[in-house]
């Protein structure tokens, strides 16, 4: 070193984990949320008290829900990939009478909460529901000993009714393969002479599995993260186990022993669906993706693809919506309105715009570190931070409870010490423990639909401002956000609504005198009076229906 070397050369390196962004500290927030819960659950299952539950666990209770859970998962993922892959293979590749309805009402299920799903299936098909009432009538039968009727509250009921729920996951990603990635190959194929099964199972299934699988995966996480449907129907599931083991029987630990079993499942899911979609690789053309030419179906075919695109929409989404709409109006359900209703309502909405909020801003500021950071770590934390939605409701609200309550205690300490008063349970008493249950569950919602929209903002305009002298937060204010506003808008809309539909978290982390309307709508179930919850079920319902459509219309067309 020179004598004449500037003297800031003599000091002390910088930190080297120093961000060379000021969103980098967004992502070590959003990567720390999400793996607080996860240590804190592993510790909770290896403390001492844990190991003498285990013998006891291990014998009598995970054996069962593990083996229920897999049932759940074998038959939800088969009906789910068959109904998807076949009612978007149809819509993509052939014409026929209501084809261009089909293409986004086949997402409306989504709309539908399998918990609310379940209990109106129970109603329509139980002996003094509608159908078997009709049935009666027609028949002359009075008892069921005349006649046998199909119970749903069953293994096999919980599967089909769980699939008629998912499978637009499996619908949605495997169209947009179909319908736009794929018009070359198979119009290429016809010319060849293919047939219609040749195309499908040699061409078309082959294409798909990357699609398939990462489908499969959205709705299998969903299924494990369902506790409501799955106590309904009577089945005995890994989550329906945690909730029990937690609240009926007061062991936390055991509850944290038997979450830890369950996210070894959710890992096995995610490694077997990156084993699914193997080294496959389906390139884009430099062109512009054009749609597929399509087929004109007619006679015989014509109906026959008409009916099994109207199936799942029937018994996905029209029928339950009517059963409600028709509950609400004989009850006089509006008529009576319930003003607890209404606060409830409040709580939801208050609860899921917080949440709504937060997710969104630092959904917002992950995606612009990993846009704009130059470090290799920057996409680690972000891939972190979008792990939550994979951790079921029952699983994060076990791993917060530990952290928060420890939380929450040094707070009242200190509050005691300076100011002399006690506030109590600050984050778990007063809801704030379900809006960081929900930004943890949602934030990959909103990562990943922001960074959609950073994608279809040319790198170019970021070095001109970067020219010019703009930083990274001037950048982001002045020329990403115009830019990006409806895909900022449509994942609030998204993590809106699911706040709104959360039930298991809601169920664990809620003070006692907080619900919503998820948790106004399991009470009524679980006294057996649903049709008494049919109005807070609809509004539910009619929440999900406008960003199903937006999500439906949105996915069929070309970036």
């Amino acid at each position: 070193m020179s004598l004449g070397a500037p003297a800031r050369s003599l000091r002390r390196p910088s930190f080297p984990w120093r961000p060379s962004t000021c969103f980098a500290w967004a992502s070590l927030l959003g990567a720390g949320l999400v793996a607080t819960p996860l240590i804190a659950l592993a510790l909770t299952a290896l403390s001492p008290e844990a190991t003498q539950i285990w013998p006891h666990l291990a014998t009598n209770v995970i054996p069962r829900a593990l083996a229920d859970t897999l049932r759940l998962l074998i038959g939800v993922g088969a009906l789910c990939a068959v109904i998807g892959v076949a009612t978007a293979w149809l819509v993509t590749q052939y014409e026929f009478p209501g084809r261009r309805a089909f293409e986004w009402l086949l997402v409306l299920p989504l709309a539908m909460p399998t918990y609310i799903t379940a209990y109106i299936y129970v109603e329509f098909l139980g002996f003094q529901g509608p159908l078997q009432t009709g049935l009666r009538a027609l028949t002359g039968w009075r008892s069921l000993r005349d006649y046998w009727f199909p119970d749903p509250r069953n293994l096999v009921g919980a599967i089909v009714i769980m699939a008629l729920v998912l499978y637009p996951y499996v619908y949605l990603s495997v169209r947009a393969l179909f319908g736009l990635q794929g018009a070359a190959m198979v119009e290429a194929a016809r010319t060849l002479g293919a047939s219609r099964r040749r195309l499908f199972w040699r061409i078309g299934l082959p294409m798909a599995r990357p699609a398939l699988a990462a489908g499969l995966t959205l709705a299998l996480l969903e299924t494990l993260n369902d506790v409501g449907a799955t106590e309904y129907l009577g089945v005995r599931s890994l989550t329906l186990s945690i909730y029990t083991t937690w609240v009926n029987r007061g062991s936390l630990p055991g509850a944290a022993q038997i979450a830890c079993v369950m996210l070894a499942m959710v890992i096995g899911l995610i490694l077997v669906e990156k084993r699914l979609r193997g080294q496959r690789r389906f390139a884009l053309s430099v062109r512009q993706p054009r749609p597929v030419g399509r087929i004109r179906l007619t006679g015989r075919a014509s109906l026959s693809a008409a009916l099994v695109c109207v199936l799942p929409v029937l018994f996905g989404a029209l029928l339950p919506i009517g059963f409600l709409i028709s509950e609400v109006l004989s009850r006089g359900l509006l008529e009576q309105f319930d003003a607890a209703l209404l606060r409830n309502l409040a709580n939801a909405l208050l609860l899921a715009g917080l949440a709504s909020g937060l997710v969104v801003a630092l959904g917002l500021a992950i995606a612009a570190a990993s846009r704009l950071g130059r470090e290799a770590w920057l996409q680690a934390l972000a891939r972190t931070a979008s792990l939550g939605y994979a951790v079921p409701g029952t699983v994060l609200a076990l791993g917060l409870l530990v952290p928060l309550a420890a939380l929450d205690n040094r707070l009242a300490d200190a509050a005691q010490t300076w100011l002399g008063v006690n506030p109590g349970l600050l984050l778990i008493g007063s809801g704030a423990a379900l809006v960081i249950a929900y930004t943890v569950r949602f934030l990959s919602i909103a990562i990943a639909g922001i960074e959609s929209g950073f994608a279809r903002v040319s790198p170019r305009i970021d070095d001109a401002a970067r020219l010019l002298g703009a930083g990274a937060p001037e950048l982001l204010r002045r020329v990403h956000w115009p830019l990006m506003r409806p895909a900022i808008a449509a994942a609030a809309l998204l993590v809106f609504v699911d706040c709104l539909k959360e039930l298991p978290a809601t169920l664990l982390l809620r003070p006692l005198n907080l619900d919503t309307l998820a948790t106004i709508v399991y009470g009524h179930a679980s006294r057996g009076s649903f049709e008494d919850g049919a109005l807070a079920s609809l509004l539910i319902v009619l929440a999900g229906l406008y960003p199903a459509i937006i999500l439906a219309r949105a996915d069929g067309k070309p970036a």
